[in-house]
């Protein structure tokens, strides 16, 4: 019982960070999604470009396994469930999106299955930290997995553009591939593994 009070506690600390969110008004979102019998339903009210409450129910996980709520800065476009970490029990991510001077600017939230008996936060890793992948950002992200990775993809703008604008033909893209790799403290986090360069067609 402690165990799962702490994990639920550490969730709502961790995701209590400012998290970011999408220009364009969203309705509630309230999706189940579900790999096998297990699976998660996400709920969020998509109301504040600022405040929003997000509620996950895991399903067909152990009978002490509650639903949770927490706060999020920003708004949620899509969530999706895969085994990301390849222990044979369902994840679920989604994105949300936050107006930062009037740029959309994204992130993840992800949550893991321990067995489904317990679950936990996987960190995604503020790009603005990594010298290499910053350059050139200014938003306009996409996100979706693919084989069990974590894909992130926007346009790469040059120092001295004045305004950011979505990717067009012709756009340079930079991709971002992450897995999920164990933390220093024994949590999980995204890592990023690869990332490349493309003109979008």
């Amino acid at each position: 019982m402690y165990k799962k009070y702490l994990v639920l506690f550490s969730i709502s600390f961790l995701f209590g960070i400012e998290l970011l969110t999408a220009q364009a008004p969203l309705r509630r979102l309230d999706t189940t999604m579900k790999a096998g019998k297990a699976g998660y339903r996400l709920n969020c009210t998509n109301r504040s470009v600022d405040r929003n409450l997000a509620t996950i129910t895991p399903i067909g996980f152990d009978k002490d396994v509650r639903e949770f709520s927490f706060e999020i800065r920003g708004r949620v476009t899509k969530a999706e469930v895969d085994d990301i970490n390849r222990d044979g029990f369902p994840d679920l991510v989604f994105y949300v999106y936050n107006n930062n001077d009037s740029i959309p600017k994204g992130t993840v939230i992800g949550v893991s299955s321990e067995n489904n008996e317990t679950v936990s936060p996987i960190i995604f890793p503020d790009i603005y930290d990594d010298p290499k992948l910053r350059i050139g950002y200014k938003g306009y992200d996409e996100f979706f997995l693919m084989e069990g990775y974590l894909v992130r993809r926007f346009p790469v703008f040059s120092s001295d553009s004045t305004q950011a604008a979505p990717a067009k033909k012709g756009t340079l893209m930079r991709q971002i591939q992450y897995m999920v790799v164990s933390g220093e403290r024994g949590g999980k986090k995204f890592k990023p593994m690869r990332s490349y360069e493309f003109t979008k067609q």
